[in-house]
């Protein structure tokens, strides 16, 4: 068909040919009512292309196509064969390494350093979970000499999978390695704001070889084929990673419909604290990382920082200072840090945190305005003077703004750390291990760092307490998501009690 690739011109990459259409059954197809939109740069603000929107007709195709292949081919494909399978898509993620960054820093700004390090970790997530496909066991319990009792830890079948904007590539590592891993099929939909890497990484997955079906990848808006995806009757599990409000809907609608399995990686408001003690350079390298990494669009951003009293003014002059040299701009010159927000609608929620902090009274230490005239771009944020109740205190801004405050005790901060409704991660800084374990142990969160933070391995499990989520990914915990373990009872002859 000649409308499902355009050509498009990126600095790394020069004129590469990019999919638009709807993966489905290994082929790049139009949409059942030949629906597009439009995809927007947002470092210029310009339309990059259009590509191919999912329906619920789609939906359905797709859902077909994922159980057909379920019952069918997939189901023969021995353990050891998704093992080679999986490695061979990760083979072919490195050789596109170039290619699958710059169709990400295109769509969704960030800088192509950020985009080279996230297409690393999907290669090593889907070598990891390559690993774990052919070591699935299940268990013999022993309870009767005239029984023979097994486990066996099987594919839940058809799964939905719905990722965010903010790590197009990362989440889609995360979703489908565990699921391929554990022999289940995948309809997976990409954010409608950045579509394009999740399109060049399906091409890879007809090239390493998986069966038609196994893995259909849509692009489409969350209120239509993410809604039509999480309330399928022949889906039979549901994974979202996004904002908490989103969340809550997807798990009413699995609820609604046939009761299927969910998992739910959402938002987060996370602590980062700093004690007397802390190496104060090394803590404002890592505390600047934490929440400006990714233009603050991180879900475990360090955007609540507290400060003990006896180094807060020195920290907070050499912070200041810290945010101030990072580089935002062009996401592909090689020396920028921070690339524009994904979306205006993004741009205009965050400039709306802003004026918030600034009505209620809390001070601009740094930033606080638009970069530049064109595209996205916001200032690295500190405010400072803020008060538990402000907005820009409770709520999850998820951009390039946080909050200092200044503690006095340990029993202080880790009450203020856990006065949120979120949980799913925190930091602490401070040379004493005593310290460390026993802040760690109180604060409530899925993921705690200790002199560092947003440091992610796909062997640690990661995921949230309390509104932050349901489930674990990555890791060992991850392969619970999606398998169902069926306990099996032979009778080897015994009599009826």
């Amino acid at each position: 068909m000649s409308n499902v690739f355009v050509e498009l011109t990126t600095p790394v990459t020069g004129p590469y040919q990019q999919p638009t259409g709807l993966f489905i059954n290994n082929e790049f197809v139009e949409g059942v009512d030949k629906k597009t939109f439009e995809v927007i740069n947002p470092a210029t603000e310009e339309v990059i292309c259009s590509v191919s929107e999912a329906t619920e007709k789609d939906v359905d195709i797709a859902v077909a196509a994922a159980r057909k292949a379920f019952e069918g081919p997939w189901r023969r494909v021995t353990p050891q064969q998704r093992s080679i399978l999986l490695i061979k898509l990760a083979e072919l993620c490195e050789k596109k390494l170039d290619l699958l960054a710059a169709a990400e820093s295109l769509d969704n700004g960030k800088s192509i350093t950020m985009a080279r390090g996230d297409v690393g970790a999907v290669i090593g997530c889907l070598r990891y979970y390559g690993g774990w496909a052919d070591k699935i066991e299940g268990k013999t319990i022993d309870i009767s000499p005239d029984m023979f009792h097994y486990t066996r830890q099987e594919p839940i079948g058809v799964c939905g999978q719905i990722i965010p904007w903010n790590f197009p590539l990362l989440m889609l590592g995360w979703k489908v390695g565990p699921a391929l891993a554990t022999g289940n099929c995948i309809v997976l939909k990409t954010a409608e704001q950045t579509p394009l890497s999740g399109l060049v990484f399906a091409e890879l997955v007809k090239e390493a070889g998986f069966p038609p079906g196994v893995l259909n990848i849509i692009s489409g808006f969350g209120r239509v084929a993410g809604a039509a995806l999480s309330s399928h009757m022949d889906v039979d599990k549901i994974a979202f990673t996004g904002s908490t409000v989103v969340g809550r809907t997807i798990m009413k609608a699995a609820a609604d419909s046939n009761l299927k399995k969910v998992t739910l990686e959402l938002g987060g408001k996370s602590p980062n604290i700093v004690f007397n003690d802390a190496d104060i350079d090394e803590a404002i390298s890592w505390v600047n990382f934490g929440i400006y990494y990714n233009h603050g669009q991180c879900c475990c951003a360090g955007s609540r920082i507290f400060v003990q009293e006896g180094i807060y003014d020195k920290f907070l002059a050499a912070f200041k200072a810290r945010a101030e040299a990072n580089k935002v701009g062009d996401p592909f010159h090689p020396e920028t840090f921070q690339g524009p927000q994904v979306s205006e609608l993004q741009f205009d929620r965050i400039m709306g945190y802003i004026q918030s902090g600034k009505d209620a009274g809390a001070t601009v230490v740094t930033g606080g305005e638009r970069h530049g005239d064109k595209g996205y771009f916001i200032q690295p944020t500190i405010f400072a003077d803020v008060h538990p109740e402000m907005k820009i205190v409770q709520e999850e801004i998820f951009g390039p703004v946080c909050v200092l405050a200044k503690f006095s005790t340990e029993e202080e901060v880790i009450r203020m750390g856990n006065d949120t409704c979120y949980g799913l991660a925190a930091s602490l800084h401070t040379k004493d291990l005593n310290t460390s374990i026993r802040v760690s142990n109180a604060l409530k969160a899925g993921t705690v760092w200790v002199n560092c933070h947003n440091l992610l391995s796909c062997a640690l499990p990661f995921g949230g307490f309390k509104s932050s989520g349901i489930g674990r990914e990555l890791g060992e915990a991850a392969l619970s998501n999606y398998t169902e373990t069926k306990s099996v009872a032979i009778n080897l002859g015994g009599k009826m009690f």
